[in-house]
């Protein structure tokens, strides 16, 4: 699908704009041949940082790669909502399970699921999602580094805290991962649930996936931890509302330039008539504070603002997107997902008596879809809400006519007309 990794582009264009700096220069790794940008979380409640590692960084384990032939590992429809060209697919693996372990890592994805899919608006738009489980078999229980860096685990990703020497962050072998999330039905987004009651995990963006890779983005965090969660909900932020990250770097200075950065949740406009989320403010924020401008965020401390104090795009302190990352959210869920599908191809005539059967996707909560049914674009108002109609009931006589079912959200979580036109979705067939 058509995603693209904001915590990838975000870094490098701040790179770019700094002249090549990294955000986080104390923690960028050495030189190496091949390097990967990842997100990491120092603390349940910390700040997340951005670092460069090398792919081969220390901890991870070198080993022959998994046999995928034969009997394949087991590939699970945890939920299955509507079709994959119709949903944002979301697929689960685990790592540091055995055999005798992958109902325990049933368990624990379930729960970490259901934790992310509290969080609003993920809990309101779950109906957009199909979500997958692949089990991953591994040869030990456990991941390497728990509890102490000189542990070392064989398991089917390598998932490892102590990469390239940091606790916290908890690295995978990309590739593998890669190969498993391809015995999912559809892959945009991958996480993996590392068997462990350590904090840790990590983001990675699409440009450090493997050539080829079918999804774009992955994010680990541990099993075991109560707020690892977050970690998830926070990549997806990424991923799905191509949010820029709103913490700062102590000593990193003033934003480099005066264009607008193109995330919702960053602007160079402190005038409060000129931001771009003007339509919020003064709005009380779930977040806690009021949306307005506040100075720091895309690394950089001064001369660029976020709408919030804090949010979950800020500090893991916060279970909590802004209105503006919540509105950027629920765009991005209709820029690849449908919340109006149907069996009855769209290509193909159908008769005056044909009928035609429409699936809306389960919404809830922040959502308000409606469905209306219009004939050569006019509103038919006795059929709003009907999921099955026939081009006759419709009152179509004769051919050459069109009839096109329509779904609009209409939830005040939308002010942005741009975001509103994306909360809409249409089918059209032709009357022969």
């Amino acid at each position: 699908m058509r995603w693209i990794t904001a915590a990838g582009a975000v870094l490098a264009a701040v790179a770019a704009l700094a002249g090549g700096v990294n955000p986080a220069p104390a923690e960028a790794a050495g030189p190496s041949a091949r390097t990967q940008h990842v997100e990491y979380f120092p603390g349940p409640r910390a700040e997340p940082r951005q670092v460069t590692v090398p792919a081969d960084a220390p901890g991870r384990i070198t080993r022959p790669a998994p046999a995928l032939t034969g009997t394949a590992p087991a590939v699970k429809a945890l939920q299955r909502t509507g079709p994959v060209s119709g949903r944002l697919d979301l697929v689960v693996m685990g790592d540091g399970y055995t055999a005798g372990e992958q109902r325990e890592f049933a368990a624990d994805a379930q729960e970490k699921l259901d934790a992310i899919f509290g969080v609003e608006p993920y809990r309101s738009y779950r109906g957009l999602f199909n979500i997958w489980l692949v089990n991953a078999v591994s040869d030990e229980s456990g991941v390497s580094g728990d509890p102490a860096a000189g542990v070392v685990k064989h398991t089917a990703l390598g998932s490892s805290f102590f990469c390239d020497g940091i606790e916290r962050l908890l690295c995978v072998d990309t590739g593998e991962v890669a190969q498993y999330a391809g015995l999912a039905p559809e892959a945009d987004i991958v996480f993996v649930i590392a068997h462990s009651a350590k904090y840790g995990g990590a983001g990675y963006s699409a440009a450090d996936l493997p050539p080829g890779s079918a999804f774009h983005g992955v994010a680990t965090m541990s099993s075991g931890n109560d707020r690892s969660y977050l970690i998830g909900a926070h990549e997806l932020g990424h991923s799905i509302g191509h949010l820029a990250d709103e913490y700062q770097y102590t000593g990193y200075g003033t934003y480099p330039s005066a264009e607008e950065p193109a995330t919702a949740n960053l602007t160079v406009h402190r005038d409060l008539g000129t931001t771009k989320w003007y339509r919020w403010l003064g709005t009380q924020d779930p977040s806690g504070s009021v949306v307005g401008t506040y100075e720091g965020g895309g690394y950089y401390e001064a001369g660029v603002y976020r709408p919030t104090e804090t949010s979950i795009m800020r500090s893991l302190a916060s279970t909590e997107f802004n209105v503006v990352g919540r509105e950027a959210m629920i765009a991005g869920f209709y820029a690849d997902a449908d919340a109006l599908t149907s069996a009855l191809p769209t290509s193909r005539p159908v008769g005056q008596g044909r009928r035609i059967t429409v699936c809306l996707a389960p919404l809830t909560g922040l959502a308000d879809p409606e469905l209306t049914w219009y004939v050569d674009g006019r509103q038919v108002r006795s059929a709003t809400g009907d999921l099955s109609v026939t081009p006759h009931e419709l009152g179509v006589r004769g051919h050459g006519h069109q009839v096109t079912a329509t779904v609009t959200d209409r939830t005040t979580a939308l002010r942005d007309p741009a975001a509103r036109a994306r909360a809409t979705t249409s089918l059209t067939w032709t009357v022969r």
